[in-house]
């Protein structure tokens, strides 16, 4: 009986295999089991009598949340691997099966929701890493190749090509620098690799975009430069140390370009620029219009938001504005933003709070506000009605936007402070005594 085979050549010239490229990735791929205890309670527990007559247990019961992803193995001799934070967030154990079948305890190191980037530490011994990508070279239109396990069936491999870069505005995600491709994405693949045909680590695959729940050739990949930058400071700090330029900004309207003198309705114009920030210190002004960072086009004020949170603390960066129907471009050195602040430090009426910044998922959501993290008992706060996870919107009637505006407000303190707190579903006015 004839069967049918693919020659081994075509035109004298041996046919194209990933198969020796992936020889060399797969051992470094690993798969991802997450358990979370959650704790869960019946809102009749607290009435004695409903405990009494309907048996109900007076403390929670608890119940176990699994999660499967994938990871990717960057450190070999230190044991370093890196995933989503959405594989891994609030698990209480973790479990790292490799290429070789066995199953190792995986270790949290760290990681940042904002960009969905996670550090996971595994015992050292006999492990295979990836090389790294030049985070420059990749360009639109590469050959790429996604490697995983998607809904934990082993480990799975598929290719396709980068359709685009700097991708950004995608709901409910956190800063945003995507690398989109149409390589098979698929739940169990998110932390997995994405390399190119050299074999080496060019993204951290995370997302894929679905009207119907299945895949639609539009996956996205945090970039290797990005996913190693965040280790890097997970490693040096704990946390990641995120930069601001000090400016507030609007986009640009029929109008606004009107009277600014600009043609095109591109660019996030500066409303406000805070004294001796980054921005005032590099000569940045009011009506500015910020087209371009580090030779970036900055289409809008959300990609200039987005920007600040991904650029490098601490080193200069080129900044283009349009002044004046002017081009002109600055060098300006972004300073950390502070992400958590002791209450007491703001006002003494607000002793006892721990007191944050929103996650930026949240405030991608529309969110605005700084998060009460914490309150001590029997401290100022907690008498002022404070309670942790309560949202502060407002201070006297005037909306708030983040934790940087909540120390300007009450430098110096006000004679009255009144917060308006967003706690559950409901609002609330707490005057502070």
């Amino acid at each position: 009986m004839a069967r049918a085979a693919l020659p081994a050549a075509v035109d004298g010239q041996p046919l194209p295999s990933l198969a020796p490229m992936l020889e060399t990735v797969t051992p470094a791929v690993v798969n991802i089991h997450s358990r979370t205890v959650v704790r869960v309670r019946s809102p009749l527990a607290d009435d004695p009598f409903f405990r009494h007559f309907f048996g109900l247990p007076s403390v929670p019961r608890e119940r176990v949340q699994q999660s499967l992803g994938s990871g990717v193995i960057v450190d070999a001799e230190q044991g370093l691997l890196l995933t989503n934070n959405h594989v891994i967030e609030g698990a209480d154990d973790i479990q790292v099966t490799l290429a070789d079948g066995r199953t190792l305890a995986g270790e949290f190191v760290g990681a940042d929701p904002d960009t969905d980037v996670a550090l996971v530490r595994i015992p050292a011994e006999n492990l295979s890493a990836v090389r790294l990508a030049d985070p420059r070279a990749l360009r639109v239109g590469d050959f790429v190749v996604a490697v995983g396990n998607p809904f934990g069936l082993g480990q799975t491999v598929t290719s396709g090509i980068v359709s685009a870069l700097g991708r950004q505005g995608l709901s409910g995600l956190g800063y945003q620098n995507f690398i989109q491709t149409d390589a098979s994405i698929n739940p169990g693949n998110s932390g997995g690799a994405l390399v190119n045909l050299r074999g080496e680590l060019v993204g951290v695959n995370t997302a894929i975009f679905s009207p119907s729940g299945g895949n639609v050739g539009i996956g996205f990949a945090i970039p290797v430069g990005l996913a190693t930058d965040v280790m890097r400071q997970l490693l040096a700090f704990g946390e990641v140390r995120r930069g601001s330029l000090g400016v507030e900004s609007q986009d640009i309207d029929a109008a606004m370009a009107k009277l600014l003198g600009v043609t095109e309705r591109r660019g996030a114009v500066i409303t406000r620029v805070q004294e001796d920030s980054p921005a005032d210190q590099a000569g940045l002004k009011p009506g500015d219009v910020v087209v371009a960072i580090d030779g970036t086009p900055v289409p809008d004020r959300q990609s200039l938001h987005n920007a600040e949170g991904l650029l490098p603390v601490d080193k200069p960066v080129r900044i283009a504005v349009l002044r004046e129907g002017n081009r002109r471009e600055m060098e300006v050195v972004l300073k950390a933003r502070v992400r958590e602040l002791d209450g007491a430090l703001v006002d003494a009426r607000l002793e006892g709070a721990r007191l944050a910044e929103l996650p930026e998922r949240m405030r991608q959501r529309g969110a605005r506000g700084v998060r009460v993290e914490q309150v001590a008992q029997n401290s100022r706060a907690a008498r002022n009605g404070l309670r942790p996870g309560d949202l502060i919107v407002a201070t006297n009637r005037r909306d708030l936007s983040d934790l940087a505006e909540l120390q300007r407000r009450l430098d110096p303190p006000p004679a009255q402070l009144v917060l308006t707190l967003v706690r559950g579903r409901g609002a609330l006015l707490a005057p502070m005594q």
